[in-house]
């Protein structure tokens, strides 16, 4: 195996080179694709030295040299790419030993375009978690069982909770599927949940296979200035990125021509739930009403979500 491995790298000076050496003791890994995407710290120059000591890292910016966020930089280290294999790890996170076990047996079969397994939780200190616990309070971040291709896109749009889910720094894909099938690649128009609209479209185009699921191959680095944690403990945040998160999932499934008819009003239910528990309340009601007259289903859709129902109770 040839793995190619992409860390997008923002504000990263304290975490980056424990995320790099994760990512050396394999074998399998054939170049580490750092992209350093205008940070505000010294990161720029830990990737440097990392680099120069390494003949597997290859560092890159943008043209421009400005920072353009995680999907523009992961991007950018997909065209950059040259090994026949794909994975992902945020400058904060790490891997273990186990990272690629499944996928050297897993990949022997050509049916195979990706393969996902379990994301575990690393506190960098005693604040981090007391502060993200709620978070993070389950440990592992992982499908449930073992499922076929073919029901992992369904499974995320339906079964929520009883399905799980998996993580970008879990998945690893062949890179001809990943550059033929996906387009485009990440959004960059996304600056909240573009790993998780990248993960649907991929799970629609491609074959993903568990792996290790029952156990972390990869962990997340959680400390005090991380992004996505602070923004889980606001209680308004989430419901308006998610509602963002599927205005894009729907603009998609309504212009992908083979999504079947009652996936896309699924996925327009969602989004309207979202749209209705991000208004405020004098138009929410307004639009919970018509909906309960036009289309009572799509108040019901949203009533499976916690964001929904703690805006209308």
């Amino acid at each position: 195996m040839k793995i190619s491995v992409i860390i997008p790298v923002y504000n990263a000076e304290k975490y980056i080179f424990q995320a790099v050496e994760s990512v050396l003791q394999f074998e399998e890994v054939y170049e580490i694709i750092l992209i350093e995407d205008k940070s505000p710290d010294n990161a720029l120059k830990v990737c440097e030295e990392l680099a120069q000591q390494h003949t597997r890292i290859k560092l890159f910016q943008h043209t421009d040299k400005e920072n353009h966020g995680a999907s523009a930089s992961r991007n950018l280290g997909i065209r950059k790419a040259t090994g026949d294999y794909i994975a992902f790890l945020d400058a904060d996170d790490y891997y273990l030993p186990n990272r690629f076990h499944a996928e050297k047996e897993l990949f022997k079969d050509p049916k195979v375009d990706g393969v996902y397994g379990a994301l575990g939780v690393h506190f960098y200190s005693e604040k981090a978690e007391e502060q993200y616990y709620k978070v993070f309070r389950n440990p592992l971040t992982t499908v449930n069982k073992k499922y076929g291709p073919k029901e992992v896109f369904p499974g995320q749009l339906y079964m929520l909770g009883s399905f799980g889910m998996f993580s970008i720094d879990t998945l690893t894909v062949k890179r001809d599927s990943l550059v033929k099938k996906m387009n485009p690649l990440f959004k960059s128009t996304l600056k909240l949940h573009e790993d998780t609209e990248f993960l649907f479209r991929l799970s629609y185009y491609l074959d993903l296979y568990p792996g290790i699921i029952d156990k972390a191959v990869a962990l997340r680095g959680v400390h005090e200035e991380n992004r996505i944690t602070k923004i889980g403990l606001d209680k308004k945040m989430p419901i308006v990125s998610r509602s963002i998160l599927w205005k894009e999932v729907n603009e998609w499934a309504q212009n992908e021509k083979t999504i079947p008819k009652n996936i896309k009003t699924h996925i327009e239910r969602m989004h309207r739930s979202y749209e209705i528990a991000k208004a405020s309340k004098p138009k929410k009601w307004i639009m919970i009403l018509k909906y309960l007259i036009l289309d009572y289903k799509s108040i019901r859709s949203g009533l499976y979500n916690i964001n929904f129902r703690n805006t209308i109770i």
